[in-house]
């Protein structure tokens, strides 16, 4: 029951295309305008691409537009209709909802991955440095800070679209998705915004973003730190929506 709800839901999310536009069109824009085109100065004085720089970032942007902003806004309108309602009072538990849409979130995560790779791959992205990281050490940390990183944005959309009208969700969800896709080190170094830096490394993109960027960029093994940093905000964000959330 849970994993056909879990269909459904990525049937309904794929055949949106305001969603496809959030989750799959600005992600490859970002990285093949911005990677081609010299619009930002991302020269970090390392003798790194742009694309080499892009690439972790995007990827870190495409988790948020899906895990966040997606489910956020969807969620919010299912809220409003009665969806969430008709579905508690059917067989499917509510943690079976909440695993489906988790499914759903994952599965279309996997198709965003897979073709920012490929793109990214054919404007000649070589990931990993010589940081010494193996091939394995690489695979558990991009996985770890991915699922991380879901989880902290699932539990932050969920709260968002739990609390707030569905409008609100939609007008909220992408500023936020803007804000931080410009202040969260996707397409901009941190180190621009000067005194701001240690502020804005704490921002879940941001951990994301800059530990992706050290285990694929820089060939380093499990950014410790920026597990940390979203192992806070998957606890806050998970806690809040499980107290606050409302389902009607």
């Amino acid at each position: 029951m849970v994993l056909a709800q879990a269909l459904l839901e990525t049937r309904i999310l794929l055949r949106n295309p305001e969603q496809l536009l959030l989750t799959i069109v600005i992600p490859v824009l970002l990285l093949a305008v911005f990677s081609t085109v010299d619009i930002v100065d991302l020269d970090t004085g390392d003798g790194q691409r742009p694309v080499d720089y892009l690439t972790p970032g995007v990827l870190a942007l495409a988790v948020m537009s899906t895990a966040f902003t997606g489910q956020a806004i969807a969620t919010g309108f299912e809220r409003r209709y009665g969806v969430l309602k008709r579905l508690g009072a059917s067989p499917l538990p509510r943690s079976g909802l909440m695993a489906a849409k988790t499914l759903s979130v994952l599965a279309v995560e996997l198709a965003q991955l897979v073709l920012l790779v490929v793109v990214a791959l054919l404007l000649d992205w070589r990931p990993a440095g010589d940081g010494g990281a193996s091939g394995v050490e690489t695979a558990v940390a991009v996985v770890a800070l991915i699922a991380l990183g879901t989880a902290a944005f699932s539990g932050l959309g969920l709260l968002m679209a739990g609390t707030l009208r569905a409008e609100a969700t939609l007008g909220a969800a992408n500023l936020v998705f803007i804000l931080l896709l410009l202040v969260g080190g996707v397409v901009v170094p941190l180190d621009r915004f000067g005194g701001a830096e240690p502020v804005l490394e704490l921002l879940p993109i941001a951990a994301l973003s800059e530990g992706l960027r050290a285990v694929l960029q820089d060939g380093a093994g499990l950014p410790w730190g920026h597990l940390g940093v979203l192992a806070v905000w998957t606890l806050l964000g998970t806690a809040a929506a499980a107290r606050f959330f409302r389902w009607e």
